[in-house]
Formats: C-alpha cells, structure tokens, sequence
C-alpha cells in the first residue's frame, strides 16, 4: 500500500492540541475519510531525523508551523533538497501555510516577511483563470472562504510556476509546481473553533497593530469548499492508481 506521508513543521497552540488535536492530527481527520488507498504516517521533521526514502506512488502533505521559513532551521533545510528529489521523481505533494512556503523556496521561489504584516482570520479566496483549469481547484466557485494565519508569505514564486489563486492580501494563495504538486498558503485543515482559538491567541498582537479582533472573530464562518481539497487531493491520487 503507497503511504500518505504527513510532514510535520511544528506544532499547534497547547489549547489548541487539547480541544481540538495537533497540526498531524486535523490533517489526518480531513484525509482518512478519503485516502483509504494509502497509509497515513507522520514524519516530524523536526525530530525523526533523515527524511524517508520515498516511492513515486507515495505522497505527501505538509503542514503548517509556528516557525519560520526564512529563519533556515538546519531540519527545514534538510527537506528542500528532498522535497526536489521527490517532485523529480514525480511524487504528489500538498503543501499548507509553512508547507507553502517551503516547497516555493525549495524550487527556486522566495518566502519571507509579508510587508502588510500578518494576515489572519476567514477571507475570501480568488481562483486564476488558470486555477479555473487546475485539476485539484478547478471544481471550486471563483471566489471563496478560507482560513488563513501567516506572517510569512510566498513573495516569489518559482519560474514556471502556476498561480492558481489570490486575494487582496497575497499574490500567490496557491501555487502548482508539477503535474501532481501543489501548495497552498490557506488552512483547509482548520475548522471556524480551531481558527476561533488563534484568533484569541493574537489579540492583544493585532489590537496593537490597529486591528479589530472582535471584528475578525465575529467573522469567522465555515469553508467548506477551501476544506474540500484535501479529500479532493486523495481522490486525484486514488484516479491516478486506479489508471496506472
């Protein structure tokens, strides 16, 4: 059986893995449903050493972090050269918010700071025409919800490089790679109470910055159709067996 591997680059708010489970864990409860042709494992990258060797009927997601792309951490480095092998050798990849900015650095992009500063809460999403086109988005409404937290971004995208989705705050909301690689900086993994709970975690952050936190709260809505990738990403690569 191929595995699903799960990448994880760090790990959630305390209260946040008490309620409602850890980064690996909101992922695996989006996936299981509809990966039943794989087996999910979790790599933390952080602490289990040399990544695996990889098959090209294998596939990956990554997570999001707390940490930093551009700060370098030698464990984040240690993926980029691996993340290139395995998009050489044709393995699907979907990377959320840290995984996003990861995988555009890995391939020649450029991931840092966002000039606006943090963007966070629920927030309209746009498809390009050639997100319109994509195999994976392609079935989602023009415009919709997603939720988002990042301080970091995509600030250039590899050459040759997809854009397949925008918004007022972030040129490059999702990107593709390849044929089978793809990376987002929105959370499909989150529900309204996981988002809800960072929201409380960066009050008195974004109240400083001017910001209105009840307002960001009272806006959190579901995003049913942001969420539906992850089983949608399963479902391509389950095709994929079925054709190969």
């Amino acid at each position: 059986m191929p595995r699903l591997l799960i990448v994880k680059t760090g790990d959630a708010f305390d209260d946040v893995v008490r309620d409602h489970g850890d980064f690996e864990a909101l992922f695996r409860d989006r996936l299981a449903p509809a990966c039943g042709e794989f087996s999910l494992e979790v790599f933390d990258a952080r602490h289990d050493g040399t990544p695996p060797t990889l098959s090209a009927d294998d596939a990956l997601v990554i997570t999001g972090s707390h940490a930093m792309v551009s700060d370098a951490e030698p464990w984040s480095e240690a993926l980029k050269p691996w993340l290139r092998e395995a998009r050489e050798r044709g393995v699907a990849m979907f990377g959320v918010c840290y995984g996003h900015q990861l995988m555009a650095a890995a391939f020649g992009g450029d991931s840092g700071y966002h000039p606006a500063g943090r963007e966070t809460g629920t927030h309209p999403v746009r498809l390009t025409e050639a997100g319109h086109r994509d195999a994976l988005l392609g079935a989602l409404p023009e415009t919709f919800p997603a939720q988002l937290t990042h301080a970091q971004s995509v600030l250039q995208a590899p050459p040759g490089t997809e854009v397949l989705a925008v918004n007022d705050h972030d040129r490059f909301q999702a990107l593709r790679y390849g044929p089978r690689q793809w990376s987002v900086q929105f959370h499909p993994e989150f529900t309204p109470a996981v988002m809800r709970a960072y929201l409380r975690h960066q009050a008195e952050g974004l109240a400083e910055q001017g910001r209105d936190p009840e307002a960001l709260l009272a806006a959190v809505s579901p995003t049913p159709e942001a969420t539906s990738l992850l089983a949608r990403f399963c479902g391509l690569l389950a095709g994929a067996e079925a054709a190969s």
